[in-house]
C-alpha cells in the first residue's frame, strides 16, 4: 500500500466513522481517535463484504458506502458499550 493509499484510508475511515457515530442514537463516550479507528476497520470490512457479494469495489460505489457506514454504526455501538464512561469533573 502506498502513502496515498494509507492517507486516503485514514480520511475515508474518519468520514465513515463519523457517519456511523451520527447514526447511533444517544451520546457515546468514546474518543475521536477511536471513532476514526472503528471507521477504518469498517471501511476495509465494507469493501471486503462488497467483494464477497460480487459488487464492484473500484471507484465510488453506493452500496459499498452503505455497507461501510452500517458496519461503522455497529462498531460504534459495540465499542461505546465496552468503553468506560467519561468522568465529569
Amino acid at each position: 500500500m502506498t502513502i496515498g493509499g494509507i492517507v486516503s484510508a485514514v480520511v475515508l475511515g474518519a468520514v465513515v466513522g463519523a457517519l456511523g457515530r451520527l447514526i447511533v442514537p444517544g451520546r457515546q463516550s468514546m474518543p475521536a481517535w477511536l471513532t476514526v479507528a472503528v471507521g477504518i476497520v469498517a471501511a476495509f470490512a465494507g469493501t471486503g463484504l462488497c467483494a464477497m457479494v460480487g459488487l464492484r469495489t473500484s471507484g465510488w460505489n453506493f452500496w459499498e458506502t452503505i455497507f461501510q457506514v452500517g458496519i461503522a454504526a455497529a462498531g460504534v455501538c459495540l465499542v461505546a458499550a465496552c468503553w468506560p464512561p467519561r468522568s465529569h469533573r
